[in-house]
């Protein structure tokens, strides 16, 4: 579990698999990896056809900056959000604004997040925990302090990037109960 909080970047470096070795678990751009190699500061993780095919870390150029986080542990402060690192669907950047000392950013999201997009809630951005504060149908807008733009990869982002997606866990566990307490019919 994380909370969206970034606490570091780093940069993609090279892609290939790696064997088994101590096993850490850190969030890569939104994805919940198993780190199986450390060496200094560089860590090496497994992705899983699953995980190339959900994300972006398959597509992403070498010398890319990537946003990282370790897993919560018990007792750690929730600074962000309930985030599992379960990449949902890829979206896109479709627009920046500028507005004041802060950024407009307005990104377009798959069909099958379109039910978990809701105002004042939660939703992380390639790992990162933001409110969204404008909902349409298949597009969010979410407001980045300077703070945000400096401490994760987001400032990197140029309209019509893909960017990976988390929706709020709880309003899927909810939709997924009401469903299964009363099935549509038709």
């Amino acid at each position: 579990m994380f909370t969206g909080i970034i606490q570091a970047t780093g940069r993609l470096e090279r892609r290939e698999p790696s064997g088994a070795g101590a096993r850490l678990t850190i969030a890569v751009n939104g994805a919940c990896l198993t780190v199986v190699r450390r060496a200094g500061t560089r860590f090496m993780a497994d992705l899983s056809p699953e995980t190339l095919a959900r994300t972006t870390l398959g597509r992403l150029p070498i010398g890319r900056r990537l946003n990282l986080e370790r897993a919560l542990k018990l007792g750690d402060r929730l600074g962000g959000h309930v985030v599992q690192g379960h990449v949902d669907a890829v979206g896109r950047l479709e627009a920046i604004t500028p507005n004041g000392d802060w950024l407009a950013y307005r990104f377009r999201a798959p069909r099958a997040v379109w039910p978990y997009l809701v105002e004042k809630g939660a939703i992380a951005v390639d790992g990162v925990s933001l409110t969204v504060f404008a909902c349409r149908q298949g597009s969010f807008t979410v407001a980045l302090i300077p703070h945000t733009l400096a401490a994760t990869t987001l400032a990197d982002l140029k309209p019509g990037e893909p960017v990976n997606l988390e929706t709020d866990v709880l309003l899927k566990q909810i939709r997924t109960m009401l469903r299964s307490r009363h099935p549509v019919v038709g």
